[in-house]
C-alpha cells in the first residue's frame, strides 16, 4: 500500500497541469496552491517520493524473502521473488500509476499535505543524494545545472496541436492560437501591403484633385508623396479631410492639404509583429509606413493587418470578396502568386516551408525551381504539385496547387 501511494503520487505530480492549478488557485482553491508550492521544487519532490518508494519496496521484499525462507527453506527465495514481482508490478506500479494518470488533479490535492511533510522530513537525505548525482554526472561531462528545461513556447505549441477536432470551430481556434505565438517570429515585411499595391497621392496635385481621389478611394488613410514615391511626406486621413472641408463650406480648393495631413511613421521591415502590435497600442495609431535598410519605401502595415494574422481575414463593406485563394471542386487550390505561404498553411493546415528567402507561393516556386517558369509548367515540391497558370513578365501571378491525399484527409 505504501509503495502504491508513492508510485501513484509521483505519477500524479508529474502529470498534473500547472495551468489548471494556477487557475484554481486564483479562484480560491487553497489545496491547488499547496500542490503548486511542491511543484516549484520538483527535484526535491521526486527525490523524496523515489526514496520513500525504494525504501518500502526493499523492505517489503526483504520481509517476504525472510518469511518464505522460514516456510520453504532455500526455495523460498524463488517463491518470494515471483510473488513480490507480481504484487509490486500490478498493485504498486501499474494500478496506482494508471489511476493517478487519469485523476492527477484530484490525487495531488488529496496527497499534497502528506507529501509536503515527507519532503521536509526526507530533505536532508534527498539533498545529499542530489549532490552525489550531480557530482557523478559532472564527472562524466553532464552538468545538469546548465541544462535548458525547454521552451515554454514549444510546450504551448504542443498543447495547441493536441486540441483536436475535425469541426471548423476547433480548426479555427487552433489556427488562431498558433498565430498568436507566431507574432514573435514573423517580420512586418511578410504581411505588409507592398508598395505596388498601395494607393498613394502626389501632393503636388491640386487640393480639389486630392479631395476627389480621397472621396473615391476605398481606404481611409492614404500616403502622400512629393516628387518620388520613396519620399513619403504625410498621411492623409479621410476624416480629417472631411472636417477641413466642413470648415471651408465644402470648397475643396481652399483646403490646405499639408495642414490636414499627419506626419508619417516609418518602421523598418525587420520589425516583428509582436513589437509592432505593442507599438500600435502605445502610440494609439493604426497605420505605419515600412522602409528598408536604405530608407526606401517598401509598403504599409496597419493594425488590421496584424489582427488578421491572428483571427484570419476581416472583410468589411469595402473589402473585395476575392482574397487570392479559391478551392475547386476537385480539391485543388488556385492561388494568386502573392498569397503568403503562412496564409495557406493556416487556412488549410499544411506544412509548406516558410523560409526567410521567400514568403509567397510564387517565391516558393521560384526558389525551388531555380528558374522563372513558363505558363503550363508543373513542379513537385514537398509532395505538392504546382501548375503555373499565369505569368506577367517575370512575375508568377496564378498557381494551381494539387494537395497530397494525406493533407486532404487531415
Amino acid at each position: 500500500m505504501l509503495s502504491a501511494f508513492f508510485s501513484g503520487s509521483e505519477t500524479a505530480f508529474t502529470a498534473v497541469s500547472s495551468a489548471r492549478l494556477q487557475s484554481a488557485e486564483k479562484e480560491g482553491d487553497e489545496k491547488a496552491g499547496v500542490v503548486l508550492k511542491i511543484l516549484e521544487r520538483k527535484e526535491r519532490m521526486i527525490g523524496a517520493l523515489l526514496l520513500g518508494n525504494n525504501l518500502v519496496n526493499i523492505l517489503a521484499s526483504a520481509l517476504a524473502t525472510s518469511a518464505f525462507i522460514g516456510l520453504f527453506g532455500d526455495a523460498g527465495v524463488v517463491y518470494a521473488t515471483a510473488l513480490m514481482t507480481l504484487l509490486v508490478l500490478i498493485f504498486a506500479e501499474v494500478l496506482p500509476k494508471t489511476y493517478a494518470l487519469h485523476h492527477s488533479q484530484t490525487m495531488t490535492r488529496a496527497v499534497a499535505p502528506i507529501i509536503r511533510v515527507l519532503i521536509s522530513v526526507l530533505s536532508p537525505i534527498t539533498e545529499a543524494v542530489t549532490a552525489i548525482v550531480r557530482l557523478a554526472l559532472k564527472l562524466f561531462g553532464a552538468d545538469i545545472s546548465k541544462v535548458n528545461m525547454g521552451s515554454h513556447l514549444d510546450l504551448l505549441r504542443g498543447v495547441i496541436d493536441q486540441h483536436q477536432g475535425a469541426d471548423e470551430e476547433t480548426q479555427a481556434q487552433r489556427a488562431m492560437l498558433r498565430s498568436v505565438l507566431d507574432l514573435a517570429d514573423v517580420d512586418v515585411e511578410e504581411i505588409m501591403i507592398h508598395r505596388k499595391n498601395v494607393e498613394m497621392i502626389d501632393i503636388s496635385l491640386s487640393s480639389a484633385e486630392i479631395v476627389s481621389i480621397v472621396l473615391n478611394s476605398q481606404y481611409t488613410r492614404l500616403p502622400l508623396y512629393a516628387d518620388d514615391q520613396d519620399n513619403i511626406v504625410g498621411i492623409l486621413h479621410a476624416k480629417e479631410l472631411l472636417r477641413a472641408l466642413q470648415k471651408v463650406n465644402g470648397n475643396a480648393d481652399e483646403v490646405n492639404i499639408e495642414e490636414v495631413s499627419l506626419a508619417p511613421w516609418f518602421i523598418p521591415e525587420t520589425t516583428i509583429l509582436f513589437d509592432q502590435l505593442q507599438a500600435f497600442k502605445q502610440r494609439r495609431e493604426h497605420f505605419a509606413s515600412v522602409v528598408d535598410e536604405y530608407g526606401a519605401f517598401m509598403g504599409i502595415v496597419t493594425l488590421e493587418d496584424i489582427l488578421e494574422e491572428i483571427v484570419g481575414e476581416i472583410d468589411d463593406e469595402h473589402d473585395k470578396s476575392v482574397v487570392g485563394v479559391k478551392q475547386l471542386d476537385d480539391g485543388t487550390i488556385v492561388a494568386q502568386g502573392d498569397v503568403t505561404i503562412r496564409d495557406l498553411n493556416r487556412e488549410f493546415e499544411w506544412n509548406l516551408p516558410d523560409d526567410e528567402d521567400y514568403s509567397t507561393i510564387a517565391g516558393l516556386v521560384l526558389y525551388e525551381a531555380q528558374t522563372v517558369p513558363n505558363v503550363g509548367q508543373s513542379f513537385m515540391f514537398y509532395d505538392f504539385k504546382f501548375d503555373i497558370l499565369k505569368r506577367t513578365r517575370n512575375q508568377i501571378t496564378s498557381v494551381r496547387i494539387s494537395v497530397p491525399e494525406e493533407a486532404l484527409s487531415a
